[in-house]
């Protein structure tokens, strides 16, 4: 049986995207990464994608409309069959047409427990509020920013004498986990979503 193709979106260094491949690689992820898709033309992730032997393609943005360049990049993972798309890292909000083209088929990963700190320096974010608990969260995407049902969620503990670099560090040790174990959840054929919840059943 053929396995589920995947579409990985980058935009910088892609360490979540080299976690799922090295997932994929170590038997722990039944699936395939078909191709590597960035925005930006010298993204770091780019080169590890190439050297772990993935197909990658660069879609700038750059004096485009959001949708026209959605649809070039919805275009390239359907020629290479990719039936579930994973943002890593990828800083482009996508627009609605591309949501509606992968409905329920497309993750991403935020560093905090959502919906709690939604947007960019989500850790900073934690910092200031003083909570004592964070972390991070692999949801579906919706057409709402770093929302959408959620996958998987995985707790870090907010140490006194945390900076922004520490904590943003260990909870990227934790997003390296919980993002190939979501992709697995959701590949699942007992997956379904109700709503905002989502379940595998028995």
């Amino acid at each position: 049986m053929s396995k589920s193709k995947l579409g990985i979106l980058i935009s910088g260094r892609g360490s979540n995207m080299v976690a799922i491949i090295d997932a994929i690689r170590d038997g722990r992820l039944d699936a395939e990464a078909a191709v590597v898709i960035s925005n930006i033309e010298s993204a770091p992730g780019l080169e590890k994608a190439r050297d772990r032997g993935i197909t990658t393609v660069v879609i700038p943005r750059k004096g485009r409309q959001r949708e026209e360049h959605d649809r070039e990049i919805i275009s390239a993972l359907k020629s290479y069959g990719v039936s579930l798309v994973c943002l890593a890292g990828y800083m482009r909000l996508l627009s609605s047409f591309f949501v509606h083209e992968f409905e329920n088929q497309i993750l991403n990963i935020h560093p905090s427990l959502l919906p709690a700190f939604p947007g960019v320096d989500a850790q900073r974010q934690a910092l200031e509020a003083g909570v004592k608990v964070t972390g991070c969260t692999v949801h579906l995407v919706d057409e709402q920013l770093d929302h959408g049902p959620i996958v998987v969620q995985r707790a870090v503990e907010v140490l006194d004498a945390d900076t922004v670099e520490s904590l943003s560090a260990r909870i990227l040790e934790q997003e390296h986990q919980i993002y190939p174990e979501a992709i697995d959840r959701v590949l699942s054929k007992r997956f379904r979503v109700e709503g905002c919840r989502t379940f595998v059943t028995d």
